[in-house]
């Protein structure tokens, strides 16, 4: 960078031969060495193209999703008694605090027996409507 602000302030040609990064470019990605990756990688890029479009054919009408309702099943079970849980905890939490006087270090707690509520039921429901499951 140096040589060429040097060169600029001194009104010269700059010297394109003798700049190191400049050789290392021209040798490392000559157009002869870009042609023969292109030879040698072209035929395989072309067969995973078409290879690639063979399988989204093949694959339309073989996706099972059997085990779907299953899954989510389980899914909202877990949000629910996930959501019970910290509802539970964030109940309990507050309730010491309010017993021991400290009203402000029970707020928290509230909150966290919000959040508890709001994954118990919004997300049991979010969850079973992704299946059409009834609540």
């Amino acid at each position: 960078m140096l040589r060429i602000r040097h060169a600029f302030r001194l009104k010269k040609p700059l010297n394109r031969s003798s700049n190191p990064a400049m050789i290392w470019w021209a040798q490392h990605f000559s157009v002869r060495k870009l042609r023969r990756a292109a030879h040698v990688m072209g035929p395989t890029l072309v067969a995973l193209a078409f290879a690639g479009a063979a399988n989204v054919a093949h694959a339309q009408g073989t996706m099972d999703f059997s085990g779907a309702q299953t899954l989510m099943g389980t899914f909202k079970t877990f949000a629910i008694y996930a959501g019970a849980v910290i509802c539970f905890g964030g109940l309990i939490f507050a309730g010491i605090r309010m017993m021991s006087g400290r009203f402000q270090d029970a707020i928290p707690g509230l909150f966290g027996a919000l959040f508890g509520a709001g994954v118990l039921g919004w997300g049991a429901g979010w969850i079973g409507s992704l299946t059409g499951q009834s609540m």
